[in-house]
């Protein structure tokens, strides 16, 4: 053992055998549940004999049942509050079988009168092939339930951090393209990077996301770099704060939060839709969703999704094509559970637009006078990703289930861009173009067991799993002859020839691996949960310049100890507190900088959150108060160094509501506060700043309303509020506020047993021209973010 695991890693081990024995039949209590009372349980879809024993085991019951009885029968398992004969009820939905009790905390399984088991209203049921009904939320844009990596799937109203589930059907009406156009439904999360950029880039209260840490059904860095496309989610996880805990470390380390995008799978229902959809300027596509069960009992899903869109945007020579096939398989058999998922992407940007950096000696330009792209009409970015994940859950028995999952992505990009660094008040900047080429190939792994079992009154749910991530890859390029443009009226420049010069080869390998731990314990029938856990990380970095090691490359490791504590006060109020700490890996210094590729040491990020949840069961309240801390970065304005200057505390409150108040209205949207505060920068030369690209306010609001008088329209609108930004740890330059107003519809109705759907939504409908983003505070490439103009969405979607 002491040559596999460092010493460091040893308390867990330990901790874990020990949680282990205490499961042990002789070291466990005799059961204290009464069948009367009402708890929450988690019994996953599969195997009616397992439900039941999982079931039977939880509620502290004993239960005789016939083999002969339950043979072959599966189950869509439960989630939620019952009482045991209710819980007993809702397992045996559809099997021809009812509970039958035999006095005291007894019962036996018998067949049913009338060859059917007793119906139910509806409640919350998890199918094996992910969301059903059932999970989404009063409105259908929010699902009740969100993957949440080591401690698995859960109930909102059960979870001790803020979190937020997007279900594909907001997805759809929105008419969402890519990660970009769906976050800005949420007030926490803001897009950094020009939704005609290179690639998308985000915040997640107010530190910085890239698309590499948007993990693909728990998998880091499987998913395309630069844009993901929204037509393969089902649903879209949004976690608040580090969470490292849950997922591991991230590959580039976000430490607001993180994203998970979970696959689409085959449903019960066949599924076969077809969409056209038109984006202005001229931007035409199709998509089409097939999904099919077969075999016994529908055992085996295939999912397919396919996407084709291409044409002009509302900027000038500007024009994006893209490609999207996603093909997802899926097994279910009593103990089993396999899917598979194996994607392609492609995406071409003629004219791709870049932040806007601002020179110590200029003044912040006029966002209302750039009217034209600024982008040469040379430039172009082009990217290929394919990547594939397979992942599994095997029920070892009724209280332990083992599950693991293995991803790689391979990608090609090829960009021929340009800076835009404003030199004065007139707007002007140098053209100097760049071809840059990055390689990339991902190797990723997951493996864990999960246990739930009672020692006395106290639940547990222990979870151990154990990490690995593999990422290479290689950057090169050239440099060209420079030209000049301007920003308020742009000039065309020749198209690069010879290179004046060659960029170095830089190749990066980066190793993170870890083990986890954590246990549940439920109180007080779980109206109480306490997660307790723990983390090992190692961060290995090493790189070459022209196939010269460099002397930046790392090797470190560290335990990072998270906890959260839940208290159902009602069944309608949760009261939540958190400590999340994650290792994240240290910042590169951007092409911008003059130690450009400079590789810094991880650093360590620290959360404490408090919150409260309500559902009122038409729609649900959260809030939450927290306080993250991390070191702060920043490019010198006058040396052009990047590195690390002093730390920084971002201190915020959330407020959100989702779900529909009043039948026919919904509504979606929060506020985010955030007072963002540097300390220990060099000499205090800021300290007491507001950190850069740091809002006050952040404020989403969106509506939908179902007009009365006509059957299937639907009517919508958005507001999209951010206060003022600061560029720079001085505090000298700023951004105005902005506001940004949507509206649209919808209309549904049918046509020969098709369910047909039309969507017109119009973006930016007042056409303001502002700076949305100053970049993000953590971000190696500082620059202003340029708001994309009035945008006409337009699709018919039609299910056969």
């Amino acid at each position: 053992m002491p040559a596999v695991f460092p010493s460091r890693l040893r308390p867990l081990l330990q901790l874990s055998l020990l949680l282990s024995l205490s499961a042990s039949p002789l070291l466990m209590s005799t059961s204290w549940a009464d069948g009367a009372e009402r708890r929450s349980y988690q019994v996953p879809a599969g195997n009616l004999s397992t439900a039941l024993t999982r079931f039977a085991g939880l509620a502290g019951v004993n239960l005789s049942v016939d083999p002969a009885l339950v043979s072959g029968r599966n189950s869509a398992g439960l989630s939620g509050e019952y009482g045991v004969e209710e819980g007993f009820t809702r397992l045996l939905l559809g099997s021809g079988l009812q509970l039958q009790p035999v006095g005291g905390n007894a019962y036996i399984l018998v067949p049913a009168a009338d060859g059917s088991s007793l119906e139910l209203a509806p409640t919350s049921i998890l199918g094996a092939t992910g969301s059903s009904d059932a999970d989404v939320f009063a409105g259908g844009q929010v699902a009740r339930r969100g993957s949440q990596g080591l401690l698995g799937s859960k109930d909102f109203m059960e979870t001790p951090f803020s979190m937020t589930t997007y279900t594909s059907e907001a997805v759809k009406n929105q008419q969402a393209r890519t990660l970009g156009d769906l976050i800005a439904s949420d007030p926490s999360v803001r897009a950094t990077n020009p939704a005609g950029g290179r690639y998308e880039q985000f915040t997640i209260r107010g530190f910085s996301l890239f698309n590499s840490d948007v993990a693909y059904n728990g998998l880091y860095g499987v998913l395309p770099t630069y844009t993901i496309d929204m037509e393969m989610a089902d649903r879209v996880d949004i976690i608040k704060g580090p969470s490292q805990l849950i997922n591991g470390i991230s590959p580039r380390g976000s430490v607001g939060g993180g994203i998970n995008v979970v696959p689409k799978h085959a449903t019960d229902k066949p599924i076969t839709s077809l969409t056209t959809s038109y984006a202005s300027n001229n931007q035409l596509g199709g998509a089409v969703d097939v999904g099919r069960r077969f075999g016994e009992d529908n055992q085996f899903g295939l999912r397919f999704n396919g996407v084709k869109q291409s044409g002009d945007t509302e900027w000038d020579h500007q024009r994006i094509d893209r490609d999207m096939a996603v093909l997802g398989l899926d097994f279910r058999g009593d103990r089993l559970r396999l899917s598979t998922d194996i994607g392609h992407t492609e995406r071409d940007t003629d004219a791709p637009q870049e932040r806007v950096q601002v020179a110590a000696n200029a003044k912040v330009p006029n966002a209302n006078d750039v009217r034209n792209n600024y982008a040469q009409p040379w430039s172009q970015a082009r990217t290929k990703d394919t990547f594939g994940t397979v992942n599994g859950e095997f029920d070892v028995s009724d209280s332990v289930m083992v599950y693991g999952g293995v991803g790689a992505r391979k990608s090609n990009h090829d960009f021929l861009r340009h800076a835009v660094s404003v030199t004065n008040d007139a707007g002007d900047f140098s053209v100097q173009p760049r071809d840059f080429t990055r390689d990339e190939n991902v190797r990723t792994a997951t493996a864990g067991v999960r246990n739930w079992f009672h020692t006395g009154p106290v639940s547990h749910e222990i979870n151990l799993a154990a990490s690995y991530f593999y990422m290479d890859f290689e950057n090169g390029g050239a440099r060209y002859a420079a030209g000049r443009s301007n920003l308020y009226d742009p000039v065309t420049t020749a198209k690069p020839g010879t290179p004046t010069r060659q960029d170095a080869k830089v190749y990066t390998e980066n190793r993170f691996s870890g083990v986890a731990l954590s246990d549940t314990l439920g109180f007080f029938d779980d109206r109480l949960l306490l997660t307790l856990g723990a983390r090992w990380q190692r961060v290995k970095v090493d790189d070459w310049s022209d196939d010269v090691k460099g002397d930046t490359a790392y090797d470190e490791e560290k335990i990072s100890p998270s906890g959260g504590i839940l208290f159902k006060a009602t069944d309608k109020l949760s009261l939540y507190a958190n400590y999340m700490e994650g290792l994240s890996q240290g910042k590169i210094a951007p092409s911008t900088s003059v130690n450009e590729d400079e590789i810094f040491p991880p650093f360590i990020s620290r959360q404490v959150e408090v919150g409260a949840k309500y559902d009122a069961g038409a729609y649900a309240l959260t809030a939450a108060v927290f306080r993250i801390k991390q070191p702060a970065y920043e490019t010198n304005a006058t040396t052009r160094v990047f590195g690390p200057n002093g730390k920084r505390q971002n201190n915020g409150v959330e407020l959100s509501m989702f779900g529909e108040p009043l039948k026919g209205f919904r509504l979606l949207g929060g506020v985010m506060y955030i007072d963002s505060e540097l300390t220990h920068t060099t000499n205090g030369t800021f300290d007491g700043n507001r950190a850069p690209a740091t809002p006050k306010y952040n404020v989403n609001l969106g509506a939908e309303w179902d007009v009365p008088t006509v059957q299937g329209l639907t009517l919508t609108g958005r507001g999209i509020y951010s206060s003022s930004q600061y560029l720079d740890q001085s505090n000298e330059k700023e951004i105005d506020s902005w506001e940004r107003f949507d509206v649209g519809t919808r209309y549904a109705f049918k046509v020969d047993d098709k369910n047909i759907t039309l969507r017109a939504n119009i973006e930016n409908v007042m056409d303001k021209r502002y700076w949305s983003s100053a970049g993000a505070s953590d971000d190696s490439e500082p620059g202003l973010t340029l708001s994309t103009p009035r945008t006409y969405l337009l699709s018919a979607t039609v299910d056969f």
